[in-house]
């Protein structure tokens, strides 16, 4: 976060003082010597959002590992080394989401619906989906001073295991999962939780990680929904309070 003086108006009355807003950094990702994309982010946890855009993005069939990302820092580059399994092909399949800012994702819609339904029995309980909500609305230092980031995080059946924040809710997404990735925790057996809406975007990368659950603050899109009743993924959206919807797959939320 950065400081800025600014003026407050409240009833009337105008206040000089401080403020913190969040950072935003144009982050470029080079694989191989190669430009692959430029992100707008926040300037923390870069190792976790390579391994999960390349992941996430079906640029990479498994994460790199963390010593072949190599982050400069003045110049917001990340050099990333893959031996094998990069999509090279895929590259020339950039689709524009509906994200914060321009975001890209690299594989067509139209794929996801060929992958085959998600097979891992795990289950939630609704409490714990509300409960966890709950304290992970309540996690971010720099949402509650700005206003100014999105939120995602990994949880297994009882526990929130990893927390990130970026001004991107795709972004915040690939953080955790490529945490996860790097630090080998399984995602197949998890719930991702995210601040933000469900997008068929957002839905498609958790389907690249085979996530069974899908936990938001926001609402899902038609489309959403509509994948993920096809592959058998739990979408639960509105999730505020002691109150959640759930739209697909409600046999996995118990």
């Amino acid at each position: 976060m950065e400081q800025f003086e600014i003026t407050a108006i409240s009833r009337g009355i105008r206040e000089r003082r401080s403020e913190p807003v969040t950072e935003e950094v144009p982050f470029t990702i080079e694989v191989n010597g190669r430009e692959i994309a430029t992100l707008l982010c926040s300037p923390v946890d870069l190792k976790d959002l390579v391994a999960g855009f390349l992941f996430t993005s079906g640029l990479a069939n498994e994460a790199p590992r963390p010593g072949d990302i190599v982050i400069d820092s003045e110049r917001w580059n990340a050099a990333v080394t893959i031996s094998g399994g990069f999509s090279e092909e895929m590259v020339f399949k950039r689709i524009y989401t509906s994200g914060c800012g321009r975001g890209i994702i690299f594989h067509s819609p139209v794929d996801i619906m060929q992958r085959a339904p998600i097979t891992h029995e795990f289950q939630i309980k609704a409490e714990t989906i509300t409960s966890l909500m709950s304290i992970f609305l309540n996690s971010s230092t720099e949402h509650r001073e700005t206003r100014g980031v999105h939120s995602a995080a990994l949880a297994d059946a009882g526990n929130i295991l990893i927390f990130r924040d970026d001004i991107g809710r795709h972004n915040a997404f690939d953080k955790v999962v490529g945490a996860a990735l790097l630090s080998g925790i399984s995602l197949e057996d998890k719930a991702l939780f995210s601040s933000g809406r469900i997008s068929s975007e957002i839905f498609s990368k958790a389907l690249r990680c085979r996530i069974p659950v899908l936990v938001a603050a926001g609402a899902p899109t038609n489309q959403s929904v509509k994948l993920a009743r096809q592959v058998n993924m739990a979408l639960a959206g509105r999730t505020r309070g002691n109150r959640t919807i759930i739209y697909s797959a409600e046999e996995r939320i118990i």
